[in-house]
């Protein structure tokens, strides 16, 4: 069974969104269970700083052995932080997904977190799914 942090926010496209100190940052990334349908990182591609998205937008690509998948953003919102760490660590999204495994930082309409779905719902969807 997949790792679902209960502290986190998901989304059907398997991303997800984690609070932070500030209600309008988020840090936002692949859930475990897309980490590992996925198989081993080899490149990870992330947007700039200061690109706007609207929500359920490509805001880049990751690279593994077994697929290339576009990552989609579960907010809209401005990027605020990119982890740069991913440029030569690519395999921190399969070692770490919640932590330095993280892909952006998002400036979001805080009150639309609670619009995503929480680890009850996303366990659910998984199972619906057949995962």
């Amino acid at each position: 069974m997949s790792n679902i942090p209960a502290d986190l926010r998901y989304t059907d496209d398997h991303e997800y969104v984690k609070s932070t100190a500030d209600a309008a940052v988020v840090i936002v990334g692949i859930t475990h269970y897309a980490q590992d349908q996925l198989g081993d990182m080899v490149f990870v591609d992330l947007p700039k700083v200061g690109q706007k998205f609207g929500a359920h937008e490509s805001f880049g690509t990751v690279e593994a052995v077994k697929a290339v998948s576009d990552l989609f953003t579960p907010l809209a919102g401005e990027v605020v932080e990119i982890n740069t760490r991913l440029n030569d660590e690519p395999a921190l999204v399969n070692s770490d997904p919640y932590g330095d495994g993280w892909m952006i930082k998002m400036k979001v309409d805080a009150a639309a977190v609670a619009g995503l779905l929480d680890a009850a719902a996303y366990t659910a969807h998984l199972a619906s799914t057949g995962h």
